[in-house]
């Protein structure tokens, strides 16, 4: 399927503001993919794709997970945002037709990270971060200017400040979005800032 099918069937699928995300998200990532010499094209799939279960019910998104045999964790049951990077990844593979086992995996880890993340996943996780929508993440001009100079102490400066939001609020932390901080950290501390 081709990106401006995927896009006519995403409209009619996502809400109008989640829509327009996943655009920002998909030029973001082009953009990114420009800047450090990977495929763009590859890159905008994955960002347009990055939340295509977003607005599926949680029931729909627990169903998809398992019909695929995804495995998820007691943290994904309890918050059941996190959902829908996995239910995505199938939703993309079974409904939209990519095979691109990096497209595939980009979607997987965009929510939380993982430790070694490849490039692509780098550049979708900062995308879904910075896209011109954003407006509320602290830091978040500096966090534009770093993304295209330095991906992965981009990567460290979002897990750093995600973390921070979300040890003040009530409920679990993901613990890959910690085991990824921990990974990437060193980018932040090269950089003289403080961990």
């Amino acid at each position: 399927m081709e990106l401006h099918e995927i896009r006519k069937k995403l409209k009619k699928e996502l809400d109008k503001a989640r829509y327009a995300h996943t655009k920002g998200v998909m030029y973001t990532a082009g953009s990114l993919a420009m800047a450090y010499g990977y495929d763009y094209h590859k890159a905008m799939l994955a960002g347009l794709l990055h939340d295509c279960a977003k607005c599926r019910s949680t029931a729909e998104k627990t169903e998809l997970c398992s019909r695929y045999h995804i495995p998820v964790t007691k943290t994904e049951t309890e918050n059941t945002g996190l959902l829908h990077a996995k239910a995505g990844m199938a939703l993309a593979q079974k409904k939209y037709g990519i095979t691109d086992p990096d497209i595939l995996h980009a979607i997987k880890v965009h929510t939380t990270g993982e430790p070694g993340m490849n490039l692509l996943d780098k550049i979708i996780f900062v995308a879904d971060y910075i896209e011109p929508l954003r407006n509320e993440a602290p830091r978040l001009e500096e966090i534009r200017q770093i993304a295209f100079h330095d991906l992965d102490r981009c990567v460290a400066e979002i897990l750093y400040d995600t973390l921070h939001y979300l040890n003040g609020r009530k409920g679990s932390i993901d613990p890959m979005t910690a085991r990824t901080y921990e990974f990437y950290e060193h980018h932040r501390i090269n950089q003289g800032q403080s961990a």
